[in-house]
C-alpha cells in the first residue's frame, strides 16, 4: 500500500488535555501524555499547551520514549489584525518547531472564529469571509508560507469548524487564492465530515497541495445532533462528535488508498478530541492504532 517509510504516525495530545477547555483532562500530565503516546506504538506528537517550549528541554523528554514532533498549531489574525503582528509570533513558532526538526507548521486563520465560544451555535453563526478578508488571508499566507520556506518548512493549512475556512467550498477559495509552492493543505477527514463534505471528494481534488493529514473519525449522531439544537463547537466537542479512526461513521479503506496510490509521504496524526473521563487516552490510542495497522498497513 504505502511505501516502505514513507509515512510516520503520530498522534495529537489533545485527546490526553484540551487547550480549548483545560477542564477536560487538566489531570493529566505531559509526561503520562507522551508516555502512553509511545506506549500505544506511535512514533511521534503535535505540540500540546503542556509542553516545554524549550527544545533543550521537550528534545530530552521526547527522545527517552522514541518520539518526534510532527508539527503545531499556529493561531493567524491575518484577516483582522495587522500581518507583522501575525508574522512575528510566527516567526517565533517557525523556528522552535526548526529547532525540534519538524517540517510542518499547521496555521489555521482565527479572525473572527468561532470555534472557542462555548454558547455560539456553530453553524448558524459561523463566519464567512468578505472579499477584502479573502484578500488579506491569501496575501497573508502567501507571506508566512515564503517565511517557512527560509527554514525549509512547509506550512499546511488547517480548514477547521467555526471559521472562514471550513467548507469544500471555502477550501477551493483558498487554494485558487494562495501559491502553491508555499502555501500547502492539512488534510482532516473529521472536520470535513463534520462540516457536511465529503473526505474522499477533496482527497481526490487537493492532492498535490497536502502535505499533512490528521486523521479523525466522527459520531454521526452526535453531528446530526449538533445541527439540529444548535450546539457550539466546544460543546459538540464535549458530547463526543469526534472520536478516532476505527470508531465512527468514516470508511477509512479508500482515503488510505487514494493517498497510498498518490505517493503521499509524510506525517499522518491521529487528533480526535475528547473528554477523557469518558474516552480513556491509551485506550482509544490503542484502538486507532489497531485501526490503521489493519486498514493501511502501516
Amino acid at each position: 500500500m504505502f511505501k516502505k517509510n514513507a509515512v510516520k504516525l503520530a498522534i495529537a495530545p489533545i485527546a490526553w488535555t484540551n487547550d480549548d477547555m483545560p477542564e477536560l483532562g487538566a489531570a493529566n500530565t505531559f509526561e503520562q501524555c507522551i508516555s502512553e503516546m509511545a506506549l500505544a506504538g506511535y512514533a511521534g506528537s503535535e505540540v500540546g499547551g503542556k509542553y516545554p517550549r524549550d527544545p533543550a528541554v521537550l528534545r530530552p523528554a521526547l527522545e527517552l520514549r522514541g518520539l518526534e514532533i510532527a508539527g503545531a498549531w499556529f493561531s493567524a489574525y491575518l484577516t483582522t489584525r495587522p500581518f507583522e503582528e501575525t508574522a512575528e509570533a510566527f516567526i517565533a513558532h517557525r523556528d522552535f518547531l526548526h529547532a525540534m526538526d519538524a517540517r510542518a507548521i499547521v496555521v489555521s486563520e482565527q479572525g473572527r472564529s468561532i470555534q472557542g465560544e462555548t454558547g455560539t451555535p456553530l453553524f448558524a453563526r459561523k463566519p464567512v469571509f468578505e472579499s477584502g478578508e479573502w484578500s488579506r488571508l491569501a496575501k497573508g499566507l502567501n507571506r508566512l508560507g515564503g517565511l517557512a520556506a527560509e527554514r525549509g518548512m512547509n506550512l499546511v493549512y488547517h480548514h477547521h469548524m467555526g471559521t472562514g475556512v471550513q467548507t469544500a467550498e471555502e477550501i477551493g477559495r483558498l487554494m485558487e487564492a494562495t501559491d502553491p509552492d508555499v502555501v500547502h493543505l492539512l488534510y482532516d477527514t473529521g472536520h470535513l465530515a463534520f462540516s457536511g463534505e465529503h473526505p474522499l471528494e477533496v482527497l481526490r481534488t487537493y492532492l498535490p497541495r497536502i502535505r499533512h493529514v490528521h486523521l479523525k473519525d466522527i459520531r454521526p449522531d452526535v453531528v446530526r445532533r449538533a445541527r439540529e439544537e444548535g450546539l457550539s463547537f466546544l460543546e459538540a466537542v464535549k458530547r463526543g462528535a469526534f472520536t478516532v479512526p476505527g470508531d465512527g461513521g468514516i470508511d477509512f479503506g479508500p482515503i488510505f488508498a487514494a493517498l497510498a496510490d498518490y505517493g503521499y509521504s509524510g506525517w499522518m496524526v491521529v487528533e480526535a478530541e475528547q473528554d477523557p473521563a469518558l474516552a480513556d487516552p491509551l485506550e482509544y490510542a490503542l484502538k486507532a492504532r489497531r485501526y490503521i495497522r489493519e486498514c493501511a498497513g502501516i
